[in-house]
């Protein structure tokens, strides 16, 4: 049990790494949104899927540990979390103080992260929003209102203005 323990906590400590791993990037993103530096971008968000894909390899490697520590505490692999452990090992209090420590960290580090990860949401949905402002005002620079000219049917010829909107000769 205890070799299991000191993996789980392997595990967790790394996956907490990751995670403000992921943070930095996120920090860093944030300040690529406000510039629009797209290349910068790409190169984050490449980083942001390795780790990513680290983080999958971490947690099916700590459920692969949590179902063997389930066989060996005799209980349901569906019920024992982090929070269960904690309790089970009030007969052990170093490990159940390392476990408590790693939870805690591990916890805050994600809180960090949604926060985070809401500002950077918030930027690139201001970063839209901005793009099809943009692209509107755009397209309504590149076309001139219709004329009031009307044919011999009495219909508008939809004949558009000049360029500059004004149609007056000097």
């Amino acid at each position: 049990m205890a070799s299991l323990m000191d993996n789980l906590l392997d595990v967790l400590n790394e996956e907490e790494s990751q995670y403000r791993e992921l943070i930095n990037l996120s920090n860093e993103k944030k300040d690529v949104l406000i510039h629009a530096d797209i290349g910068r971008l790409q190169q984050i968000t490449e980083a942001e899927q390795n780790i990513t894909d680290d983080l999958h390899n971490l947690e099916a490697k700590r459920r692969s540990i949590v179902s063997d520590m389930a066989v060996v505490l005799r209980r349901d692999e569906g019920e024992l979390t982090v929070e269960k452990m904690i309790e089970i090992l009030d007969k052990q209090p170093e490990e159940k103080e390392k476990l408590a420590e790693v939870r805690k960290r591990l916890r805050n580090t994600l809180d960090e992260m949604i926060r985070v990860n809401t500002q950077n949401q918030i930027l690139i949905k201001q970063a839209m929003e901005m793009v099809e402002f943009d692209l509107t005002l755009f397209r309504s620079m590149r076309q001139a209102p219709e004329t009031a000219n009307y044919g011999r049917d009495a219909e508008n010829t939809g004949d558009l203005l000049g360029r500059s909107g004004f149609d007056a000769k000097q």
